[in-house]
């Protein structure tokens, strides 16, 4: 890592884990294997902080939930975005080592190794929600497309589609991705 830390991607330790590296590789890995449309990629640091977004409009969320949604997808800074169907053919040796990364940023963090279901129940709501905004705004799926991999189209306003749906810079979307770090870890 950048940060100077050597993390073993087979026995994580929360030790070596940073947030600004978490931003870093987030903010240089694309969603949907970069097929979006915009000047840049739309990048999982991004993808991160509108699931956050959606989140916080649909319910009143504690600071760990919001930490939670935030490294939702943290293990993703060293092993990449893979595609659904992609992860499905791999199978569990994916699953296994995403599961392992993601428990050990999680400790890093304050956060339980495994999530509370409702909580879980949450992030991936948020996270469907998310994907089918990027899927009908940014990757080119109809809506009845979308609908079928994602579910309901979600009610979000005007202004979070604009704040969020247009590719940021990875410099722009590292620092974002930071600043609403600090901002969640502050309101302890």
């Amino acid at each position: 890592m950048l940060s100077g830390r050597r993390l073993d991607l087979l026995d994580p330790s929360a030790l070596d884990v940073e947030v600004e590296d978490i931003a870093h590789g987030l903010a240089r890995v694309a969603r949907w294997n970069g097929q979006t449309s915009g000047p840049h990629i739309f990048s999982v640091a991004q993808h991160t902080l509108l699931v956050e977004a959606i989140a916080r409009r649909r319910t009143s969320l504690d600071r760990r939930a919001h930490l939670a949604l935030l490294l939702h997808d943290a293990p993703e800074y060293v092993i990449g975005d893979m595609i659904t169907p992609f992860k499905a053919v791999i199978g569990d040796a994916y699953k296994a080592v995403e599961k392992r990364l993601l428990a050990a940023i999680h400790l890093r963090f304050g956060l339980p190794p495994a999530l509370p279901a409702e909580l879980t129940k949450l992030i991936k709501s948020a996270d469907r929600a998310a994907a089918y905004l990027e899927a009908t705004r940014l990757a080119g799926f109809a809506e009845a497309e979308a609908q079928r991999f994602f579910g309901t189209p979600p009610d979000v306003p005007a202004k979070l589609e604009r704040d969020y749906l247009s590719p940021w810079s990875a410099g722009d979307a590292e620092a974002r991705y930071l600043k609403r770090f600090a901002e969640t870890v502050k309101s302890e």
